[in-house]
């Protein structure tokens, strides 16, 4: 089973700044891209090309072209939520190394003259970026009443309560160390830890040893804990059930002789991963997937074909935490080998989130559509109302109108000669009179 016939890799973005989310909604905050997460996800573009587009790897895939880009044999989808600068950035830096510079990358023109692209060739691989707006598949978490209410059910559990009072001693050791922050179970303080210990040299010489081990472990249990469930189709696995759509129709795609996409690359953040891990049943042979992947880690499922006679295709889980792992395969579903394309998409296309009106039935139970229409009832009740407001105004003011003539009029006298005066003007003497 050495033919592999395409992939879809999913990788975490690389290092980056400070990174806070709310702990009650996921609602984010801003955070930048560092060099050494540039670096970080260059590096993994790099070994994603030594893997797949190398001749020499058992995993080549054969047929695609590797020197220059083909952009109807590679598409990147990016998110663009919460993380969405950092993911973009890790999206860009990752195809550097994917497909470097090539000299090949160039155009004659007809005054004879070669013009090479800049940097020596450099190759522009468009990214498609997922915005939560009009896209839920990459940030499925946020505005979304049921994970909130998931959420608070993780917090109000038996085995989160326990496990908030075995750290309490951690908590208590680490508070001088992030400056007023809150030290509770609830508000992982794991992110700052970690990025003050990479970047800040007089922080990284006073934290005390063991600490930092200590929040990555509450931590991996606070996340694995909110974006897992123990039912596959459960609201903790949204993150996993959303991007699942892109992988299974990507899949097909692949597998179709007449479609000419090879390479999904789905650059996006730590969350799917976890769930994803849950619902293909790594996690049961494998409890350390059950944990925050590392930064510029990825997740790779290999479209194979079948070995002789056997005329199905098979796929093959990958999976690299990190820049110092390479990749090591994993069985899902309780196989112990590769799992037929066919049986995977059976057992999880289901629980699978394709669309915005699915997301939306999903967090609020109800359809966008039904939100458009009840948009549209409320805008027309609105619009009914001012109607109905402007339409007793104009009769109000006719009667103001009406009345107000009727009232200049009785103040008039009409003279037997046509001409009038008014009674503000005193007396008339000798004049008879009609009161109009």
């Amino acid at each position: 089973m050495s033919d592999v016939l395409g992939v879809v890799v999913i990788a975490r973005n690389g290092d980056r700044t400070e990174y806070y989310q709310d702990p009650a909604t996921y609602e984010p905050s801003y955070t930048e891209t560092t060099a050494l997460g540039a670096s970080e996800s260059h590096q993994l573009g790099s070994f994603l090309r030594s893997v797949y587009m190398s001749p020499s790897s058992p995993s080549y895939i054969a047929g695609m072209r590797t020197d220059l880009v083909d952009n109807h044999e590679v598409h990147v989808h990016a998110k663009a939520g919460g993380e969405g600068t950092v993911v973009f950035d890790s999206a860009i830096a990752l195809l550097q190394g994917l497909f470097p510079p090539n000299p090949k990358n160039k155009i004659d023109l007809a005054n004879d003259t070669t013009v090479v692209a800049p940097l020596g060739g450099y190759q522009y691989v468009p990214v498609e970026t997922v915005e939560p707006g009009n896209d839920r598949s990459l940030e499925p978490w946020t505005s979304c009443p049921a994970f909130e209410q998931h959420i608070a059910d993780v917090y109000g559990s038996a085995d989160f309560k326990k496990t908030a009072r075995e750290a309490g001693p951690f908590f208590g050791a680490v508070r001088d160390y992030v400056f007023g922050r809150p030290t509770t179970l609830e508000n992982a303080i794991y992110d700052y830890v970690n990025t003050e210990l990479l970047h800040n040299k007089t922080y990284a010489h006073r934290l005390p040893p063991t600490l930092i081990e200590q929040a990555r472990g509450f931590a991996d249990f606070h996340e694995n804990a909110i974006f897992s469930d123990k039912e596959i189709g459960g609201i903790g696995n949204l993150a996993g059930r959303t991007i699942l759509h892109s992988i299974l129709s990507s899949l097909q795609r692949i597998a179709f002789n007449g479609d000419p996409l090879q390479f999904l690359l789905i650059e996006t953040s730590y969350q799917p991963f976890i769930s994803l891990f849950h619902m293909m049943e790594m996690v049961k042979e494998n409890p350390d997937l059950a944990a925050i992947p590392n930064y510029a880690s990825a997740l790779a499922l290999e479209l194979r074909r079948g070995p002789a006679p056997d005329s199905r295709d098979f796929l093959r889980i990958k999976f690299k935490n990190g820049t110092s792992d390479n990749f090591q395969s994993y069985h899902v579903f309780g196989h112990k080998s590769d799992i037929a394309v066919t049986e995977f998409i059976y057992r999880i296309e289901n629980y699978a989130i394709t669309s915005q009106k699915q997301w939306a039935a999903t967090c609020h139970g109800n359809s966008d559509e039904e939100f458009l229409i009840g948009s549209a009832a409320a805008k027309t009740s609105i619009t009914a109302a001012i109607a109905a407001v402007f339409l007793l105004g104009m009769f109000v003011l006719s009667k103001f109108v009406k009345r107000s003539r009727a009232k200049a009029q009785q103040s008039r006298i009409r003279l037997a000669d046509d001409e009038v005066s008014y009674q503000n003007y005193g007396a008339v003497s000798n004049v008879s009179c009609l009161v109009a």
